[in-house]
């Protein structure tokens, strides 16, 4: 099956299919993250269950800590059995279906409310693990080995990613503000199918293959032997790059993923969010994060070329990452001193946008890095499955980051805040110390920033 191999912006035109249906998943899954412990929470009669925020924070934290687990399955699935494309879709559909069971009206539900939330988060959970992976895989095989488009592909996705994440916060915070929890369940779902509709027209004309055939077929099938082969020496360093900083990701989005939970909250209890007599909905405050990507992704990567042969290294990238991350929380340390020990007292807005916009600045130094990376290093019939343990270090940042935020009843918000801050500049430093071995167990897989170098230093 040929795909269309016209360009635009210089990059593969499937590169923004991949994007848009990327964009209308993330849509459908921070629609829901937006207004998921907001509507544990809520004790009014707009038909939240009125949970403890601790309780709420425990499950938001079992909830995405699963999302992020699963695609290693889903990933494994691909390699071995399915492929890319099937995965996508068949996770689209269960993600689909599992926000029109949360939107479903308490009128129909009644005393099985709790069951049929339970019954879509799970399809949620069962959705993303088959689609996550298996979509960022996808972007990767558009590009042959050693194509210096890849870095700059993966930022375009993010892009995608984040502004589907911006959409969301908006739109399914304003349909709850009129219609209550269940339309911003119902909008997320509709989103789902349109990230659907787009994958089943286009997917044959500009992705061709890509994704129909797993992996492992196709690795064996470039070996001499036709069978699978053991790793080699080169693979396994490789693959003990992608792990180690692993644990780095971990650190960071542990911190990052507050947003979603403690942060969440710091917002809609503690935060004046009063413009004139307009209150602004606290699940606005989550697409700050995706316009600023959005914003300033061009920037950053312009950053980096503009640095020429002074461009930093992958693990470098994330050392940057925890140092931005650290000061973001600096932001929350300081809103919180601006109460005084008074709960009453109600924060200035800029604290969280401070903190937003330098946790953005990390996040665009790992993520959209990291995706590319593990498509660099990671074994062709392994690619999928080392993707969903990418994915996989972000499951136990989540959880941790959830349990992390339950105990603000115990610690207090302004030690967790100074806490996170700390692990993460003492965790950028042991990574500094680290990073010229990392580098040399890639085995010339970024040899592309050598040659940058080398170019630059020619033209002088």
């Amino acid at each position: 099956m040929s795909r269309d191999m016209s360009t635009f912006m210089g990059h593969p035109k499937g590169l923004f299919l991949l994007f848009s249906t990327e964009l209308w998943e993330r849509f459908c899954y921070y629609g829901m993250r937006a207004i998921l412990v907001l509507y544990l929470t809520d004790k009014t009669m707009n038909g939240g269950f009125g949970w403890t925020t601790k309780y709420a924070l425990s499950l938001y934290a079992t909830y995405t800590g699963l999302v992020y687990l699963t695609p290693l399955i889903g990933g494994w699935i691909a390699d071995n059995f399915l492929g890319q494309r099937r995965c996508v879709i068949l996770g689209g559909i269960c993600m689909a279906i599992a926000q029109f069971i949360l939107a479903l009206p308490n009128s129909i539900v009644g005393t099985s409310a709790l069951s049929a939330f339970y019954c879509g988060l799970g399809l949620m959970i069962i959705g993303n693990g088959l689609f996550k992976a298996n979509i960022s895989t996808m972007v990767g095989d558009l590009y042959p080995e050693g194509d210096n488009r890849r870095d700059g592909a993966f930022t375009i996705f993010y892009m995608g990613i984040n502004l589907g994440s911006l959409l969301a916060g908006v739109i399914a915070g304003t349909a709850v503000s009129f219609w209550g929890w269940k339309a911003g369940f119902a909008a997320s779902g509709i989103g789902m199918l349109m990230s659907l509709l787009l994958q089943l027209v286009f997917a044959k004309r500009l992705l061709g293959n890509i994704g129909i055939e797993p992996a492992a077929k196709r690795d064996a099938a470039n070996n001499a032997s036709g069978k699978k082969e053991p790793l080699t020496a080169v693979e396994r360093d490789r693959m003990k790059v992608i792990m180690f900083l692993g644990l780095f990701v971990v650190v960071f989005w542990a911190g990052f993923e507050q947003a979603g939970g403690l942060m969440n909250i710091f917002t809609q209890e503690y935060t004046d969010r009063m413009i004139g007599n307009f209150e602004v909905p606290a699940a606005w405050f989550q697409s700050l994060n995706p316009f600023f990507i959005i914003t300033l992704a061009p920037i950053i990567a312009a950053f980096w070329i503009k640095l020429g042969p002074k461009e930093p290294s992958s693990p470098i990238k994330f050392v940057f990452a925890l140092l931005f991350l650290a000061i973001g929380f600096l932001f929350m340390v300081g809103a919180v001193m601006q109460q005084g020990g008074d709960l009453s007292v109600k924060t200035s807005m800029l604290w969280l946008v401070g903190a937003y916009f330098f946790h953005t600045l990390g996040e665009l130094c790992i993520s959209p890095i990291g995706l590319s990376m593990v498509t660099k290093l990671a074994p062709l019939r392994l690619c999928s499955l080392l993707m969903g343990v990418w994915f996989a270090f972000n499951a136990l940042a989540n959880y941790v980051a959830g349990i992390v935020g339950s105990h603000v009843g115990d610690a207090g918000a302004l030690h967790i805040f100074a806490g996170i801050a700390i692990a993460a500049v003492v965790s950028a430093i042991i990574l500094f110390l680290f990073s010229n071995k990392l580098i040399q167990w890639m085995h010339g897989a970024e040899d592309h920033l050598v040659e940058k170098k080398e170019a630059v230093i020619a033209e002088v």
